[in-house]
């Protein structure tokens, strides 16, 4: 179960990020970002706009001027992570007496100003939608009044940012597509802290991707708290879609569209995107994915449970049912796509029949991975405020493990689908455990090692896959893929 746990945590790890210096910058940023892709791809965006006060990011703590956390509200655990680090943060300030700290993110968002009162070591406090508004609240800082922006936009895309790529590895990069949520599950605190949906200008999502490109970034993710919700119709929320005037929505750009876009104009960049949610995905989007040897074979597709009862109370908009026809037309279109799971064990009400549901739907769909969690309540939501929390942690723990144990059977199974098969792999760094080694992802995003030889860094490579683990895939470059 190690591995499958090691995947868990690491959608809330820390990370410190940095990015080149520059001479005519004199100031220090020390960034750490928490939680999802959107969150790092939101602090390089603050990266880029702090790069034109003077800051020069930093991965050394103690000599920093300005020290930032971007944070993750989805899990309690989450926000108790980040209160710890602001404990290391206040030690270090004692000693640094200048330097300053901001909370930003959806903590931020979600508890505002009483994040002033809570940690007086913070400074200032910003929202995900506020962070042009950096420069105006550091001067107040500076000046000696603890500053609070947290209102969220409804139009806010950062699509005129150009986002400063922090601790890249030059080979892939996020781009952030839409923000915001509608769907209102009733265990999420997203729409409260990142506000309503509204999607960026598809000819500003190109322009980045083609700066990317040039730099010659080999592959893309398209960001968003759900991608499939994309629609561009000249601006705004797209609750209000429908209000719009006839010609908008005549030469409106959905998804599937704006995927196949990317896909024709880069195509030699791979693509991949993140997330979707099962009720706004519609299969034009598999029939793209199909089209395109360059959008890559993998979709994280949430469920939370299998539960039909538990789906109603998570306001989820799908029932077992349509997901399970959904996957079914997935695999008749891509027979082989990998998908992904989220899954929430332990939610208010939960039996062991709701329970064994889930077990169930896991064995129908058998998943190449997942992220799995034991509910833990958060304030503001649905939940928190009208239901109970009432499944015991002994009993939480114990359906936490026992789906966690499946998930590693069913990757060990997806995983053993490749042995014997050459497949595209895109080089994305050194092997953690043997520097002889580089690692990759096939198109299914499953990650491969093999042997460096004389390949290098960002080299599109066939590896015919030898041996593996539920996590890994092991084996032999055997040439370069056509696609370099």
């Amino acid at each position: 179960m190690e591995n499958v746990e090691k995947v868990i945590d690491e959608k809330i790890q820390g990370k410190a990020l940095v990015t080149e210096n520059k001479k005519e910058n004199s100031k220090k940023l020390f960034i750490e970002s928490y939680g999802c892709q959107m969150n790092m791809n939101d602090s390089e965006i603050v990266a880029a706009i702090l790069d034109k006060e003077g800051y020069n990011t930093t991965q050394i703590l103690e000599e920093a001027d300005l020290v930032l956390v971007n944070t993750c509200s989805i899990r309690e655990k989450a926000e108790t992570t980040v209160r710890n680090r602001l404990k290391k943060y206040n030690a270090v300030k004692k000693v640094n007496k200048n330097m300053k700290v901001g909370v930003l993110g959806c903590m931020a968002e979600r508890l505002k100003e009483k994040f002033l009162e809570e940690e007086k070591i913070v400074d200032l406090v910003v929202g995900p939608d506020a962070y042009k508004d950096l420069p105006n609240l550091l001067e107040e800082v500076y000046e000696g009044r603890d500053a609070v922006n947290v209102i969220l936009s409804k139009d806010e895309t950062y699509g005129d940012v150009a986002p400063v790529r922090l601790n890249s590895n030059g080979v892939s990069a996020f781009v952030s597509i839409t923000r915001g949520c509608d769907n209102m599950c009733t265990f999420c605190v997203v729409p409260f802290t990142r506000g309503r949906e509204r999607s960026r200008d598809p000819k500003s999502i190109l322009e980045e991707i083609r700066q990317m490109v040039d730099k010659n970034f080999k592959e893309i993710t398209l960001l968003g708290q759900n991608v499939d919700s994309y629609l561009w119709y000249g601006g705004g929320l797209k609750k209000d879609f429908k209000k719009a005037s006839e010609i908008a929505q005549a030469t409106a750009v959905d998804f599937a569209q704006l995927l196949d876009m990317c896909a024709t104009e880069f195509p030699k960049t791979r693509f991949r995107f993140s997330t979707s949610n099962p009720q706004d995905m519609s299969l034009d989007v598999i029939y793209t994915m199909a089209k395109h040897k360059n959008i890559c074979k993998y979709i994280h597709l949430p469920v939370q449970s299998g539960s039909n009862k538990m789906l109603k109370a998570m306001n989820r908009q799908h029932t077992r049912e349509e997901y399970m026809e959904l996957v079914d037309n997935i695999f008749k279109i891509i027979p082989e796509m990998a998908l992904s799971q989220d899954m929430i064990v332990g939610f208010c009400g939960e039996t062991e029949e709701d329970h064994r549901d889930t077990l169930d739907l896991m064995e129908y769909v058998k998943y190449d991975f997942g992220f799995m969690f034991a509910y833990s309540e958060r304030p503001g939501t649905l939940a928190g405020k009208k239901m109970d929390d009432d499944v015991p942690q002994a009993i939480k723990k114990r359906r936490l493990q026992e789906v966690i144990a499946l998930q590693q059977k069913h990757s060990l199974y997806r995983t053993q689908q490749h042995l014997g098969k050459i497949e595209e792999v895109l080089i994305e760094g050194t092997s953690k455990k043997n520097p002889n080694e580089w690692k990759g992802r096939n198109t299914q995003n499953t990650v491969i090692v093999f042997p460096k030889e004389h390949y290098k860094l960002g080299d599109f490579v066939n590896v015919k896959v030898e041996d593996c683990t539920s996590a890994t895939l092991k084996g032999t470059a055997v040439g370069y893929s056509d696609n370099n």
